[in-house]
Parts: structure tokens; C-alpha cells; sequence
């Protein structure tokens, strides 16, 4: 049987729950989505950007991402609020809820999209159109906000097929679409190129999803890299086998993140981050006595865009070296350098020390290492955090403090330092 994805996007979703929450306090209140308007913040700080913006804001060329100052200067009327993370995260529940009762096998991509395996339940229901009407219909109606379904045989083309024409639209892209639909887009409408990829590609004669689908693979790496180049390809040509699950639970893992105040755009500055929070992801594993058999790299770019990369060790650890290579090793196979804004690190597959098989491979070196960083442990905790730190961390253009607690580049108050089993939250 083939199988049946829906892939539901709320349409400007900061900006629509904003205002269903202000009409639902206030009936006479301005509906925000009327007039050009966005959710930001504060423009002289680094929150201080377009989160969401009005369709009426759209038509002056406004953007997610730029600053609000910049929003500014092209519609001077512009009416601006702060974003109160509190009530979205309720309108995101509430629709949840809803989508729970078509399907047990959701994915909740993000705060405002999810994927929905319709394949052994659209029977109940009816015609794909028919099922994703309804279901659009039952948010606007029950909850006020619009969204879009897309429907395809895989994740990749229904969440393609949701960002054609918004908002409030259902849209199919099967396979035998593809061609039509999808190929004359331009590259950078391919979920997974960014700014970056989209030069390189471009700057060999790819400017359309099409023009990649037929393209030579070898081309591709020469490049683009072998595994990106894969993953890019497969996708302009529809081809996605990747399941519908819920992501691992927060309860299981350990991660740290952090909001950059200025973009990442190469490996060392990345690096550094990944370092900063590798020390603390391992730090936080040691003082629990577990381990890890999985890490995971989680980046955002500067258009709010959210990818994730994972790998298996093949030894389960604690050990902040091996976190932090892992991590590099993972961030240089699927980074294309497009600026970044957040980077994390997340373990999984967390295990007590006596249940892990003891590894063949394991040198003195790495025996003298792990001791070693659980002897920084005890310095810090006897002495405290900043009393004993990494040489690398003590240039004067390093991005991150070396504990992720105090950053050059972070606005006090936007990191997240995970404790004990909480993960970090999708």
C-alpha cells in the first residue's frame, strides 16, 4: 500500500494565534492578520526581527527574519507586537488534539507544522481532499486560525505541496505531479537548500528543482559533498522513505542550545559552539553516571529554518571529546554553511554505566582524557565554572563562553542549559 502523508502548516502562525488571542480577550479588537502587522520585539536588541508577518505586511516585501528596523523603512505604518511564547504554545496543544483524533502516527515537526501517517486511517474518513478539508476546516472553525494541508506519498512532497498557494488551501503532490508542479520551482523552494548551497548550485547552471532532478549526481559532489548531494538530489526527485515518528522524548536525553546575537556562517566559528556545548552536555552526563549512544547537532537559520542531524556511537560515552567530534563530524556532513543563528547539541540512547559493552578500542589516551575532564568536573564544582577552561576559549574572538553560560554573541537570557534528563525541547 502506498502510503498517505498530510503535512499540516499553520499559516502565519505567530501572527495568527497573536490575534485570535487578542479577539478572543477582546471582540472589538483589531484583527492583526487586517493590517500590516508583524510579531517581533524589541528593535534594539537581537530579538528584535520579523518572527511573523500579516499578509497585508507581505505585500510591501517584508520578510521573516530581517530586523524590524529594516521592516520598518518599507511600510512605515507597520504595527509591531511583542511575541508571548506562553499562548502559542497553548493554540499548538489545541490543534494537536485535534489532529490526534485522524491519526495515532503524528510527527510534530515544530511548534506550528506536523505530520500526519494517514495511511490506515483514511479509511474512516473518506477522500484524502475530502479528510484534509475537514480537517482544516474543524481548526478554523474551533480554534480561528487557518492552516494548509499538503498530501503526498512521503513527507518530503506533502511538506512541499503545503507551501504552495496560502493561505487556507489543501494540496496534493503525488508522484505523477512532481513534473509539473514541483520541478519548475525554484532551487531554494527545495526543503533542505539553503542560501549558500542555492549559490553553488546555481552558479553551475541549477537554478530550477527540475534542472537538479536531471542533473549528474558526480556534478553534485564535486560540489556540494557526497552525502548532501544525495539527500538534495533524492529530494528533487521526490524520493523520501523517512518515517512518521514522534521525535524522541524530552525525558531521554541530554542537550544544550544557544541563540547566536550574531549569524555563524563558518566551521570554526560553529566549532567553537559546539564545543562550549559539548562541555556542558558532558559535564551534566558524568555528574548523572550515564551514557550516551547518540548525538544529534540541531541548527536554525537566519529564516528561521530548523534542521537536525544525527549519528549512533559506536561505544556508548560521557566523554566531552567524543561528544564534540561527533558533532563536528555531523555538523560538516549536513551544514552548507547557510548562516545560523541557534546550534545544539542532543544525546540520546542514554544508558547507566553498567549496561554498555566495554569497547575493544579504547586507548589509555582516552582513559587519561576522560579522566582528566572528570577531574575539571570536580575543580568546578569545588571552585566553580569559570576556574578552569579550555586555552581555545581565552582568544578574544571566540563566539561563546567555554561553559555556554556567557557569550559574546548571546543575548543574556536566550540560552537553554538543560538539566537532568530534559533534552531539548522541538
Amino acid at each position: 500500500m502506498e502510503r498517505l502523508i498530510f503535512h499540516i502548516d499553520v499559516n502565519s502562525a505567530f501572527l495568527s494565534w497573536e490575534s485570535v488571542h487578542r479577539l478572543k480577550e477582546d471582540p472589538e479588537a483589531l484583527d492583526l492578520r487586517t493590517v500590516p502587522s508583524a510579531v517581533g520585539g524589541d528593535a534594539s536588541k537581537r530579538h528584535g526581527i520579523v518572527l511573523a508577518k500579516s499578509t497585508p505586511a507581505k505585500k510591501y516585501g517584508i520578510i521573516t527574519g530581517e530586523p524590524l528596523a529594516q521592516a520598518r523603512k518599507k511600510c512605515p505604518s507597520l504595527l509591531t507586537v511583542p511575541a508571548n511564547f506562553r499562548i502559542y504554545q497553548e493554540y499548538s496543544h489545541a490543534m494537536m488534539k485535534i489532529l490526534e483524533e485522524y491519526t495515532p502516527d503524528i510527527e510534530k515537526f515544530s511548534i506550528d507544522e506536523a505530520f500526519l501517517d494517514m495511511t490506515e486511517t483514511i479509511h474512516l474518513f473518506g477522500s484524502p481532499l475530502e479528510t484534509a478539508d475537514r480537517i482544516r476546516s474543524r481548526i478554523k472553525k474551533e480554534l480561528g486560525f487557518t492552516v494548509n494541508v499538503g498530501i503526498g506519498p512521503n513527507k518530503l512532497l506533502a511538506k512541499m505541496a503545503s507551501d504552495f498557494e496560502k493561505p487556507d488551501k489543501t494540496h496534493t503532490l503525488y508522484a505523477e505531479e512532481i513534473e509539473k508542479k514541483m520541478w519548475p520551482l525554484p532551487i531554494r523552494d527545495l526543503f533542505f537548500v539553503g542560501g549558500a548551497a542555492q549559490k553553488k548550485l546555481e552558479a553551475i547552471g541549477i537554478h530550477t528543482i527540475g534542472q537538479l532532478a536531471n542533473s549528474r549526481l558526480s556534478l553534485l559532489r564535486s560540489h556540494l559533498g557526497e552525502k548532501y548531494s544525495q539527500v538534495i538530489y533524492n529530494y528533487a526527485n521526490g524520493i523520501d522513505d523517512s518515517p512518521v515518528e514522534q521525535r524522541e522524548p524530552v525525558t531521554k536525553g541530554y542537550g544544550n542550545r544557544i541563540t547566536l546575537a550574531k549569524d555563524a556562517d563558518s566551521y570554526e566559528e560553529a566549532f567553537q559552539v559546539l564545543l562550549s556545548l559539548a562541555e556542558t552536555v558532558g559535564a551534566r552526563l558524568r555528574a548523572d553516571e550515564v551514557l550516551c549512544g547518540l548525538v544529534c547537532v540541531e541548527l536554525t537559520d537566519w529564516r528561521f529554518h530548523s534542521f537536525s542531524h544525527q549519528g549512533i556511537l559506536s561505544t556508548p560515552t560521557d566523554s566531552t571529546s567524543v561528544i564534540y567530534k561527533e558533532a563536528c563530524r555531523l555538523l560538516k556532513e549536513f551544514w552548507d554553511l547557510t548562516p545560523v543563528r541557534l546550534i545544539g547539541i542532543r544525546t540520546g540512547k542514554i544508558t547507566g554505566h553498567g549496561f554498555v559493552q566495554m569497547s575493544l578500542f579504547e586507548t589509555e589516551q582516552d582513559r587519561k582524557r576522560l579522566e582528566m575532564e572528570k577531574a575539571v568536573d570536580a575543580i568546578r564544582s569545588r571552585f566553580g565554572t569559570d576556574s578552569i577552561k579550555r586555552a581555545s576559549f581565552l582568544k578574544k574572538d571566540s563566539p561563546v563562553d567555554h561553559a555556554a553560560a556567557k557569550q559574546k554573541y548571546m543575548k543574556k537570557g536566550t540560552e537553554e542549559n538543560h538539566g537532568k534528563n530534559p533534552g531539548i525541547s522541538d
